[in-house]
Parts: structure tokens; sequence; C-alpha cells
């Protein structure tokens, strides 16, 4: 098990705006790494209730298991590496979560066995070293959907918050409320069922 404080700034773009990152960062079309994330929780919500997310995410053939949770400036990450065979299990609903994070939903009093896959979202990401964090582009899809965002990971929230807000100014691209991907992938998963 491994723990990480997230801090990181977000906005969603345009096509056109994505298209003007990706050409002034000069990203080659080699260099766009594939993942795909499952995500979970209970049937009524209990972890987004918490403004915590769990996902299983598969990364350059590995499945790595980790939990979202709110921390100070942040959010905390811990992660759990899952073999190829527990991590199906999980997806399909054919195993119930069992160790650390387990542990931790308990004494957020979630039963793991209440744990449901929702479904997939699949990203398309790259990143670029910029100004002490690490710039992060990713073109994702789900439930009939694409879309287009920037990331900016930083190691202080202040500093970070001003890089990343003169990096969109220096691009002419206005700051937009911009829900993180389990809220969009719930969104657009809801409009479907909807009208349906």
């Amino acid at each position: 098990m491994k723990h990480e404080l997230e801090i990181e700034f977000k906005n969603m773009l345009t096509a056109e705006e994505f298209s003007r990152f990706t050409h002034a960062f000069a990203v080659r079309d080699d260099e766009w790494n594939v993942q795909q994330n499952y995500y979970f929780d209970t049937p009524d919500f209990q972890l987004k209730q918490q403004k915590s997310a769990l996902r299983i995410r598969l990364k350059n053939g590995t499945y790595t298991l980790t939990l979202k949770q709110p921390y100070e400036d942040g959010l905390l990450e811990t992660h759990e590496p899952l073999t190829n065979e527990t991590a199906t299990a999980l997806i399909s609903g054919a195993k119930s979560l069992e160790g650390d994070i387990a542990n931790i939903l308990q004494s957020l009093h979630i039963a793991p066995t209440a744990i449901v896959c929702f479904g997939a979202l699949t990203t398309r990401r790259v990143e670029r070293p910029y100004k002490n964090g690490t710039l992060v582009l990713d073109y994702s899809e789900y439930m009939n959907v694409a879309d287009y965002e920037i990331e900016y990971e930083a190691s202080e929230r202040t500093e970070g918050e001003k890089v990343f807000s003169a990096l969109l100014q220096s691009f002419h691209i206005p700051k937009r409320q911009t829900k993180n991907k389990i809220e969009r992938f719930y969104e657009a998963k809801y409009e479907t069922e909807r009208s349906s």
C-alpha cells in the first residue's frame, strides 16, 4: 500500500484548444499512453457522499486499486497493486474487496462487500514536466461521450494555482468549472440510463 498527496488543477478544453496545447508542447502520436479506469461505489453512492472515489486503473498492463479521499490541501490517494485475476474478478463482481483499502472502507463505515463496478472510462494521456510540476493532457471516452482536459499537478497549492492560471491566460483559455473524471462519468451514466 502506498499513500500520496495529490494537488492538481484542471480545466476542460475544446477540441481546438486541446489541439493548440498538443502542438505547443510538440506531442507526438507515439507518446500517448492509454489507461482504463473502472469506477466503484456502493449502489447508494456512500463513497461519493464522503467526497471519496475508488477506481481500478489498468496502465501498462498493470492493475492498481486507488482510493481518493479529501485531505488538507488536496486528495490523499491510497494505492494497492492488484493481480490481473483479482482485478478482473473485482470488475466483474465475482469477488469482494479485501486488504488495506477494504480496511479503510470499513473505518469509513462502508462495507467492502457492498462495492460494485459502475463501468469504465478510457483516457489517452500525455505528460510534460512544467515549472516545478507536471502538465497532463487527457482525451477521455466514456458512455458515448468524449472530452478534453488539461491538468497541472503541483507540490504546493498557492504556487501551483498561479502557474496554472498563467498558463491558461497565455493560451487565452477561460477558467471553467471542471468536475473530476469520476463525476463526469457518473453524470453521463445517469443521463444514458435516464434517456433509455
